[in-house]
């Protein structure tokens, strides 16, 4: 079994905060898969169970305000006899941009009240999905901008996040968080998630296929003799050696050839 744990704070007046947005993530989940029971209260929050993709899994939104959100964790995990891997926690980041995520097991709680309440009472090697809301620039400002609403333009990026979560929940009630993260990052930044060593491919073969215009300064290829030089020598080697073709002593192709070769130079 997984308990899903959406982080926030209860009533009405908190339900669009930016400090809700683990509350909105479980909800969202709730609400695309029919198989989950109705919410009801147990463990000091709101719970309910059902399964995804095959694995049980109950959500979790501890009612105890956010400072508290440890106790109604702690107790779930205790009843059912789990262990902190199998908590997964949803809540907001301040130090990711807007519309960011990151999965991360383990860690520090990195000032966040409710991770700092949880740790209290499982430890922290629980799991984190850590959803971004951005930052509003200074430490004195950060208790209004948490408690604040979202914007209204905030759900050209909140609905795809929450929507993606979501429908790809099942990932994380596998404990697959790493597919989860690149399923995730495929449906919000498709570029990004391309493979870095086939973009370097693609590159690599643009760059070939590029075509190569004739240097001005030099003479046409078909005017110079061919050379090769031998293995293991250079051909700047090769070329003060007195083998091969006799090089011209005179005229603009004999000029080129001592800057290029560096004859009469001290």
């Amino acid at each position: 079994m997984q308990i899903i744990v959406g982080l926030g704070n209860p009533g009405g007046q908190y339900a669009r905060n930016r400090h809700n947005i683990g509350f909105m993530a479980v909800d969202e989940i709730h609400r695309r898969h029919s198989g989950f029971a109705p919410w009801r209260s147990r463990f000091q929050g709101e719970v309910s169970e059902g399964s995804l993709e095959g694995t049980k899994v109950m959500l979790l939104k501890p009612m105890t305000y956010m400072n508290e959100s440890g106790r109604a964790v702690g107790e779930a995990m205790r009843f059912y006899k789990l262990e902190p891997k199998d908590i997964v926690v949803l809540y907001d980041e301040l130090d990711l941009p807007a519309a960011k995520f990151r999965m991360k097991t383990g860690g520090g709680h990195g000032g966040h009240n409710g991770l700092r309440s949880i740790t209290a009472h499982i430890g922290d090697a629980y799991r984190r999905l850590r959803l971004g809301i951005g930052h509003p620039g200074d430490k004195k400002l950060v208790s209004n901008y948490v408690l604040g609403d979202f914007a209204k333009v905030d759900a050209e990026w909140i609905e795809p996040l929450l929507s993606g979560i979501a429908d790809n929940a099942g990932m994380l009630a596998r404990g697959e968080d790493s597919k989860f993260a690149n399923k995730l990052t495929l449906l919000l930044e498709p570029e990004k998630a391309r493979r870095p060593e086939k973009a370097a491919k693609t590159e690599k073969a643009d760059k070939v296929a590029a075509p190569v215009e004739p240097s001005a300064s030099l003479p046409p290829q078909a005017d110079m003799p061919p050379r090769t030089a031998p293995k293991g020598q250079s051909h700047i080697r090769q070329a003060r050696q007195p083998k091969g073709p006799q090089m011209p002593t005179s005229g603009p192709m004999a000029e080129m050839l001592k800057k290029l070769l560096g004859k009469g130079q001290d």
